[in-house]
């Protein structure tokens, strides 16, 4: 694990996000560019609503920027569902060179600094990156399907029903991509999968670690320091055992602290989910350092590395998390 210092900073030029209805019920509504009060989005299935938020979310994007996607030089997406099907398929009717990539949650933060890279070293001049999630696909697919009418656990956390893209680009106003540090995997033998924020914890306490060693930077150095969905268990682990590393987290901001209200929405342990972290940078992150708020910060996605399968081996749970440093403006490097 090393922290990669971007030689010309990568420009993020227009963020785009779409959410279900919990996401419209919740407290960043008014960040997001379509909200839909029916979970399906029109379709047939929960796999196929994914797609087509995807697919919502891409063509905001491409507005924004006022695009053709024979302007893209490539996309780099991933989400939950088995072999990321959701995100394939939204980009099968789009001639954009394509890269899925799976990070489990960690997806948003691996696809930004994979794609920074990228274009920062004169690979491509752009990129398309994204991440999504839909809390239905995902229960199927990881625990039990909502029919089943399962009790969810005080430690669980409620998967972001939402996609986010947002656009790199070797020049342009900002926000800039500054630094990248791609995380190793960490496991320390959580098995309960209902219990995402301990699992994922430890391998975001080893990224910031590390990040903070080798970068020689300090947390107060920062607005804030987001991680992604850690949720209320993940993220007081998080606080206690950066602590002892010597590096306090004043100025922690979790994603799936945020995006729901806890109380309100019934989601005692946060939210989770790939379209969590996308959706909270999209919707709050970015809107925010454009418009002077936040100057510099860091943006961590975190991942378990689980499936059915494994869980029903009785393995236990990796995990990874991938930064970026984020600036607002390139005098704040």
């Amino acid at each position: 694990m090393r922290v990669i210092d971007l030689k010309k900073p990568v420009a993020i030029t227009a963020w785009s996000c779409v959410g279900g209805k919990k996401e419209k019920e919740g407290p960043l509504a008014a960040g997001f560019d379509m909200l839909s009060s029916d979970d399906y989005f029109g379709q047939q299935s929960w796999e196929k609503a994914e797609t087509a938020m995807q697919k919502y979310s891409l063509r905001s994007l491409i507005e924004k920027r006022k695009l053709n996607a024979r302007d893209i030089d490539i996309a780099l997406g991933g989400d939950l569902c088995n072999q990321i099907t959701s995100t394939g398929f939204a980009y099968r009717d789009y001639m954009i060179p394509f890269g899925g990539m799976y990070g489990a949650c960690s997806t948003m933060s691996l696809t930004m600094a994979t794609a920074a890279c990228l274009v920062s070293g004169g690979v491509v001049n752009n990129a398309v990156v994204g991440a999504s999630s839909h809390f239905c696909t995902a229960e199927r697919q990881f625990r039990t399907p909502l029919d089943y009418g399962g009790k969810r656990t005080p430690t669980a956390q409620w998967t972001v029903t939402g996609a986010a893209n947002v656009f790199l680009e070797r020049e342009g106003k900002g926000p800039f991509i500054t630094k990248v540090c791609f995380g190793r995997i960490v496991d320390l033998g959580i098995t309960d999968a209902n219990n995402m924020g301990a699992a994922m914890a430890p391998a975001a306490v080893a990224t910031l670690t590390e990040y903070f060693i080798h970068s020689g930077k300090r947390p107060r150095e920062y607005d804030a320091v987001y991680t992604g969905d850690l949720g209320l268990v993940g993220s007081r682990l998080l606080k206690q055992m950066m602590e002892k590393e010597g590096f306090p987290l004043e100025n922690h901001i979790d994603c799936g602290m945020v995006i729901f209200d806890n109380e309100k929405q019934n989601v005692p342990a946060g939210a989770s989910g790939c379209g969590c972290s996308g959706c909270v940078l999209a919707a709050d992150i970015l809107p925010r350092m454009a418009a002077g708020h936040l100057k510099k910060i860091l943006f961590m996605a975190t991942g378990a590395l689980l499936s059915t399968t494994t869980t029903m081996q009785k393995e236990s749970i990796p995990s990874v998390a991938h930064l970026v440093e984020i600036v607002a403006d390139k005098e704040d490097l």
